[in-house]
């Protein structure tokens, strides 16, 4: 749509979307004088952002510094460049790398914005140079959302509440989940037995991962004056006659339609997407079509349709941060990180065999998966890993729910035998597998996939065990579960340059147009480097972007 019409309301910048890219854009842009907007599509805020664990990787940036945590660039640009194998841009790997401390020390400058080092969750390839075992991600502390006040109501919610208001970190699940094996696990459940009757008494609202982080960058948002409009969507992005991005037409749930002007641009941070089903019929390989998606509902690939529709390129359209799932009775997708790391289990394909490491990280492991056409995929477990470690939401003993087994998500049966005929696999092939593994669980080295020799794996394994991710199986009775191939949100999108800027297949720049997060094509490739690869770099792309539009106003004749 081209701007022949008058406007309703002009801005420096407009943001659609408010995950943790397009709040720290809009931060960083106020900062440098801007006047700026995010409208959200979603009656909440937070995006995806806060649905998720809340990791951030980025090097060197303060939290880390001040642990003493202080790499070389040589190093991390090293760990990208093995990482991405050339498939991303020397200078979009640079500018990450380079504009990440900044954009974190720009954001402590708010009182409202915490963060802590979750030590030892290792980078998720600390093998490659440059990789890191201790881990270079961080996490927004706990915050009470009762802080936001009116705006609590609007706030996205997320998986990392527990029962009474019991709030756990990341670092926190990975104590509890030891709870019946370690004395770490143990005083971690009286921590959280406190934090449950301290809640009831301080009638706190705490919230913890990455609804923490979206609820303290909607405080800083709000000492800044930055309005952000819910219920609100972009329908069409508007250009001159020159094909410069001047504004977007946003229309409001209620039918209302505004023009926007943006007069030094509009930032896409609309997210991949995920529940588009004709585009991920289009575009995702055979096996990960289906919809497991635990990405906010509202994610259709909007900021990707439009981009494209003014001659944007796409990249990476085939690819997701997929991640294994379990399908919850209720409809609900449950990813599997910590649980592929226990022992006793075995993940095996339709001929009851293994086909990868179980836990490797979740984007390789089903890479794996979706290459070999191991779909589906059973979890197979046995009664002393059922008692020992919780698996999909269900607490270590505890009873699985007996609409798993009516639904068929789960199964159980007295031997292996009788549990391969229930999943429909090779009860020998079935069998063999497990025996093969029980060897490698009593010499604690896997030959075959190398399962426990990453300190990846460890990090959510048993450590009482010679191999934190090897033990027999071997107590009958014997459960599998039915894996899906879900995801965190697609990668692909967006062709952008270092300056966040949108670029046409010709390699020319859509003036005007940025975009970040998932609505652009991934920085990371086909990879993940760390806990947080997902927002860590949203949220710098969306500070490269604001400081670009700034400069471009300074660059302006008054």
């Amino acid at each position: 749509m081209t701007d022949t019409q008058s406007w309703d309301a002009e801005y420096d910048l407009v943001v659609v979307g408010s995950g943790g890219g397009g709040m720290v854009a809009a931060l960083t842009a106020a900062d440098a004088g801007l006047s700026v907007l995010i409208i959200e599509k979603g009656s909440k805020f937070g995006g995806s952002t806060s649905m998720s664990g809340g990791g951030i990787w980025i090097p060197n940036n303060p939290t880390l510094r001040a642990k003493g945590h202080d790499d070389s660039r040589e190093s991390i640009r090293r760990y990208l460049d093995l990482l991405t194998e050339g498939k991303v841009p020397a200078a979009r790997l640079d500018a990450f790398v380079d504009n990440g401390p900044p954009m974190m020390e720009l954001l402590h400058q708010s009182k409202w914005m915490k963060f802590f080092w979750t030590k030892g969750y290792s980078d998720y390839h600390p093998e490659l140079e440059g990789g890191r075992p201790q881990g270079r991600s961080i996490e927004a502390k706990p915050f009470d959302t009762r802080k936001l006040g009116e705006d609590e109501k609007f706030q996205r919610p997320n998986n990392m509440k527990g029962p009474l208001g019991l709030w756990v970190t990341g670092k926190d699940y990975h104590d509890l989940a030891m709870v019946k094996r370690t004395w770490r696990g143990r005083r971690a459940s009286l921590v959280a037995a406190w934090r449950v009757s301290s809640n009831l008494v301080l009638r706190r609202h705490m919230s913890t991962g990455g609804r923490a982080l979206a609820a303290r960058l909607r405080m800083a948002l709000k000492d800044a004056g930055i309005p952000l409009w819910v219920r609100t969507s972009m329908t069409d992005i508007i250009t001159d006659e020159n094909g410069v991005v001047t504004g977007i037409v946003a229309t409001e749930r209620e039918g209302k339609t505004h023009r926007l002007r943006a007069r030094h641009g509009v930032l896409l941070a609309t997210g991949g997407f995920d529940h588009n089903a004709e585009m991920r019929k289009k575009y995702l390989p055979e096996g990960g079509q289906d919809n497991f998606a635990m990405g906010a509902r509202e994610l259709t690939g909007d900021g990707i349709t439009l981009g494209e529709k003014l001659g944007a390129a796409l990249d990476f359209m085939d690819d997701a941060w997929w991640m294994p799932a379990v399908r919850h009775p209720a409809g609900a997708v449950i990813p599997l990180v910590s649980e592929r790391a226990i022992p006793r289990h075995v993940i095996v394909d339709k001929n009851g065999k293994r086909f990868t490491n179980e836990a490797s990280p979740y984007v390789n492991f089903v890479h794996d998966q979706l290459e070999g056409g191991h779909v589906p995929a059973w979890f197979v477990m046995d009664a002393k890993s059922r008692s020992r470690y919780p698996f999909a939401q269900i607490l270590p003993g505890a009873p699985i729910h007996k609409k798993f087994f009516e639904k068929g998500i789960a199964y159980t049966a007295p031997t292996l035998e009788e549990l391969a005929e229930k999943i429909g696999v090779p009860a020998d092939a079935l069998a063999e597998t497990v025996q093969k593994f029980n060897g490698y669980a009593r010499d604690g080295k896997d030959p075959e996939f190398g399962r426990g020799e990453s300190a990846y794996d460890h990090y959510y394994g048993d450590p009482t065990l010679k191999n934190p991710n090897l033990d027999v199986i071997e107590t009958a009775p014997y459960y599998a579960f039915r894996l899906e191939v879900g995801d965190l949100g697609t990668k692909g999108g967006l062709v952008c340059d270092e300056n966040s800027r949108v670029l046409r297949t010709d390699g020319s720049v859509i003036e005007g147009l940025y975009a970040t997060g998932n609505t652009s094509a991934s920085v990371m490739g086909n990879e993940y480097a760390g806990p947080g690869a997902t927002i860590g770099p949203s949220m710098v792309f969306g500070y490269i972007a604001a400081k670009h539009a700034a400069a471009k106003r300074k660059a302006e004749p008054s």
